[in-house]
Parts: structure tokens; sequence; C-alpha cells
């Protein structure tokens, strides 16, 4: 079986006795082009923009109309040539300039990646967000319970230590 593209991104293979190799040869380098750079506009357009410059890209969000119509969750390039379209695969992860972090395809869909300027976020939620500020270490009371006291300084220290809080 000869494969005319290839597996994972159909890039065009050339071919002995091939004519115009150099059509071929430059649709590759255009869609290798798109992807490795690794950043696109936005991931939250449906509808191309009215001007695009000549190598942005975007995730097509559901709901494409114009241009983008059928093409939801792929790549969209503007390129010399007009849109170029590339379907993600696993694995594949971008910068969102407009989102401020990365998103990633799981094979299926595209997520938010995990690291975002708000925080650090498992399965959608927050779990760390900005340093909290300083915390004293436990001083003062009626009743001094050394073991009580030696647990919340480890707390405290672990928590400096990972930069959740100031010192």
């Amino acid at each position: 079986m000869v494969m005319d593209a290839t597996f994972r991104w159909a890039l065009p293979q050339l071919f002995a006795g091939q004519a115009q190799k150099e059509l071929f040869h430059n649709e590759a380098l255009t869609r290798i082009d798109m992807l490795l750079h690794g950043a696109v506009a936005s991931a939250d357009e449906s509808v191309p923009p009215d001007a695009p410059a000549i190598g942005d890209c975007w995730i097509v969000a559901p709901g494409a109309s114009g241009d983008w119509a059928g093409r939801e969750g792929t790549v969209a390039c503007w390129t010399e040539g007009g849109w170029r379209f590339v379907a993600p695969r696993a694995g594949l992860a971008l910068w969102v300039a407009d989102r401020g972090h990365g998103m990633a395809h799981d094979g299926a869909a595209w997520h938010d990646g995990a690291v975002r300027a708000d925080g650090l976020h498992i399965a959608g939620s927050r779990v760390v967000g900005a340093r909290g500020a300083g915390i004293a270490d436990p001083s003062g009371g009626a009743t001094v319970d050394p073991e009580a006291r030696a647990a919340i300084a480890g707390i405290l220290d672990a928590m400096r230590t990972h930069g959740l809080i100031d010192a």
C-alpha cells in the first residue's frame, strides 16, 4: 500500500517522476509552519476574521460558519493561498494568545492547560492560586502546646517552601 501523505499530519509525500513536486513540498512546509510555531490567536472564534495576516492561526470554535464551516476543532491558518486547516491529533499543544495559556488536544477535544495565569488547575478546578500573604508563627496564648505549635510551624514552613505564602 503506497501512502501519498504522512500518517500523523497528512504532509504530502513526493514520488519519483512526480510533476510539480514544488507544490507538494510547499504544502508540506506550510503545514509544518502552522504547527511548529505552536501559537494561535484564539480558540473562541467561530467566524473567520475579516482581515487576517498571513501566518495567523486559530483553533476553530464550535458553530463555525463562512470559510470555517464544518471545520470545528481544527487549526485554521491564513496563508498566501487562503485558509489551510490541520486536524489536531492527541498531544498537540498550542499557546492560545487571548487566553494567556496553552491548550492541548487529547484526541477527541481541546482542553485548557493546567498552568494558567490565575493558578494551577486540575480537572478544571483551580487548586493553587496566587501566593497568599505571610502567616506569623504561633505565639502567645493562655496554654502553650509545644506539639501543636510544632505541627503548625511545619505546615507554615512547607507552605513557604512551596511558595504558597510569603515568608
